[in-house]
């Protein structure tokens, strides 16, 4: 063995050491986090927990806490907004040392939200903001952008040229902001034209499901269905397999494996911009541990979302793509 032979291996038996001990230190840090923050009690007052997406919001909170310590009491409203105003009051006066919100319909809890700031309650809210209301901070998609992204995806499948309709969710200020960018996008392709709109109400008695078949009863030539969330697109595509249309390009913004599934089948749903559901989640946590050691947090983050067409779905159906860093072990870059 020659001197060099010797310096490698020592360097690289240091360099490895180096790494051991930088990674225990790390696990020990985060030991001792825990145990610090094993006293703090957090409550989440959950707009829903059904679909992918509540249950990728929910897992996020979870996980948070357990890995940065403390204890969680959740609610869950169920998409009602009486409902959710109850549960954060009741919250409340379980005096929590930070409050999570995932609003359903925003506008309509302000007020219930005003009242846990006013008893000196942080407020943490992920997916989307509470007009009016100065929480802590906001953790959520740029809602805008991928409804901008998607409506483009539409415009150039069809070259620019083609009628379309769509279905919309003006139940959330933040989730009626996708409407608004598609619109925008659309004001560069004055040949595609809009034959049919539906706004779906939470109250509502008419399904995605059925105003999509009415939609193409009434218009059996159109090219593509824009839709503002993902239960729509997959239901859009049920009733476009039933109409026979194998030619009609549909789009929805949410992600996860139900509506991956549908993308990689591959069917009429083409495309749907993933949020990163689990890490708004998780942000929320931190932030409010960050905030009860007296550091900043910002007041808006916006959190990545993936453009997920068939080609990114060829090795699975990912799961867990919008866990922190799994998106780029899986080849994803941000879109929006």
């Amino acid at each position: 063995m020659n001197i060099n032979d010797l310096n490698f291996k020592l360097s690289r038996r240091t360099l490895m050491g180096g790494a051991a001990l930088l990674a225990a230190t790390q696990m020990l840090g985060a030991s001792n986090a825990r145990a610090q923050n094993a006293d703090r009690k957090f409550a989440a007052a959950l707009g829903w927990t059904t679909y992918d997406s509540g249950r990728h919001l929910q897992d996020g909170f979870t996980a948070a806490v357990q890995e940065l310590g403390g204890n969680l009491t959740t609610t869950d409203a169920g998409f009602d907004a009486k409902t959710q105003t109850d549960q954060i009051d009741s919250l409340i006066a379980s005096k929590p040392d930070a409050l999570f919100i995932t609003p359903a319909d925003a506008v309509a809890i302000a007020p219930a939200v005003q009242r846990a700031i006013t008893a000196g309650i942080p407020v943490f809210c992920a997916d989307s903001a509470v007009p009016g209301v100065a929480v802590n901070t906001t953790s959520m998609s740029n809602n805008f952008g991928m409804g901008a992204y998607s409506c483009e995806h539409i415009a150039k499948k069809l070259g620019g040229k083609g009628k379309i309709a769509r279905v919309l969710l003006p139940q959330n200020e933040s989730w009626d902001q996708r409407t608004l960018g598609m619109e925008w996008t659309l004001r560069r392709y004055p040949d595609i034209k809009i034959v049919a709109d539906w706004a779906f109400a939470l109250a509502g008695n008419v399904t995605p499901r059925q105003a999509v078949d009415n939609i193409l009863t009434a218009n059996p030539d159109i090219d593509a269905i824009w839709c503002a969330w993902d239960g729509a697109a997959v239901e859009g595509t049920l009733a476009a397999r039933a109409a026979n249309k194998p030619d009609l390009i549909i789009t929805g913004i949410d992600g996860g494996s139900q509506a991956f599934t549908y993308i990689a089948g591959p069917s009429q749903l083409k495309l749907s911009m993933a949020q990163s559901f689990y890490e708004m989640a998780y942000l929320s946590v931190f932030y409010a541990q960050q905030h009860l050691s007296g550091k900043k947090t910002p007041r808006l983050v916006i959190t990545p979302t993936y453009a997920v067409d068939e080609s990114m779905l060829k090795a699975g159906i990912p799961d867990d793509f919008d866990v922190p860093g799994r998106a780029a072990e899986l080849g994803w870059v941000r879109a929006v």
